[in-house]
């Protein structure tokens, strides 16, 4: 990268947070929606975006960086552009959703809570989804996903990103 460009690559970020929340500037209870209108936007909260965020909202680094953390549904890195949850509940435990995860992570060629060199797949698991009568459920890009289905959903995918 060229002596420079990471202050114009910064200073575009803090445009575009800018714009997206400073609708939310000077009322109280809005940290929360700012982060998910800029990891919306995003796909996910680089560092930059947290401190982004306080500049605007005249809040500390620290008040929002423990916001972020605080719920599990910010990111941090990167994600793949097809999300797939493994729900590993009781009820979808007790009927192998460990298999299930196994043979995605062997598919995909990631392990569960990392996400593919490409960007293409994120595999996470979640400890409930709400379904567990279709036990052991797995979610496609917010879609429940049938067990054996699952590979026939991922090898579809991998061809439409392949065809571009």
């Amino acid at each position: 990268m060229r002596q420079g460009s990471g202050a114009n690559v910064q200073n575009h970020l803090y445009a575009q947070v800018a714009q997206l929340i400073t609708p939310y500037r000077g009322k109280e209870g809005v940290l929360v929606h700012a982060l998910q209108d800029v990891q919306r936007a995003l796909g996910y909260l680089p560092e930059e975006a947290l401190y982004a965020i306080a500049d605007v909202l005249q809040m500390t680094p620290a008040q929002v960086y423990g916001v972020a953390t605080f719920y599990d549904r910010f990111y941090f890195q990167p994600r793949g552009r097809h999300l797939i949850r493994v729900c590993v509940g009781t009820a979808c435990h007790v009927r192998g959703a460990e298999k299930v995860v196994g043979e995605l992570e062997g598919a995909l060629g990631i392990k569960a809570g990392e996400t593919s060199p490409d960007l293409v797949y994120t595999l996470e698991t979640v400890n409930c989804v709400g379904c567990c009568a279709l036990a052991p459920v797995v979610m496609v890009d917010d879609r429940v996903v049938a067990r054996r289905e699952v590979l026939k959903v991922v090898t579809r995918l991998r061809g439409e990103e392949e065809r571009g």
